[in-house]
């Protein structure tokens, strides 16, 4: 099933005739990040164990982020998400299920992060990209 739009969800809450009748039709998606980032891993053919080194992650960890047993910081997300090359929807919606903020682009140190995220930029590329525009790098 493909995920709506959240454009498409608002337009529906507003076009509403009840706030009840709303929330008793909506589908609401609330999944952990381990399960979003398995449904990533197999929709873009990924190994969970190359993802774990791409990501700079140490290898225990990295699995227990995975399975759940363990809540990353904003931080690790990232460079998870640039391990796995996720679009900047698919970013911001693992930082969602993972608790923490989602990119803003009024923070100065987001906006790279953003424009890397939207350029395929690799976790390397991010880094330097933040070390040389004095900010701090994600790992």
């Amino acid at each position: 099933m493909a995920e709506r739009l959240t454009e498409e969800v608002l337009q529906e809450l507003l076009e509403s005739s009840s706030l009840d009748s709303f929330v008793d039709q909506a589908e609401f998606s609330s999944c952990t990040l381990a399960e979003y980032l398995q449904r990533l891993l197999e929709k873009k053919h990924l190994k969970r164990s190359r993802v774990v080194r791409m990501a700079d992650l140490n290898e225990t960890f990295g699995y227990q982020i995975f399975t759940g047993t363990r809540n990353p910081s904003r931080d690790k997300v990232l460079q998870i998400a640039f391990a796995m090359a996720l679009t900047l929807r698919e970013t911001n919606r693992a930082l969602v299920s993972a608790g923490v903020s989602t990119l803003d682009p009024k923070c100065r140190r987001d906006a790279i992060v953003i424009f890397c995220v939207d350029h395929g930029c690799s976790l390397q590329k991010v880094n330097e990209e933040l070390y040389r525009l004095g900010e701090e790098t994600i790992c």
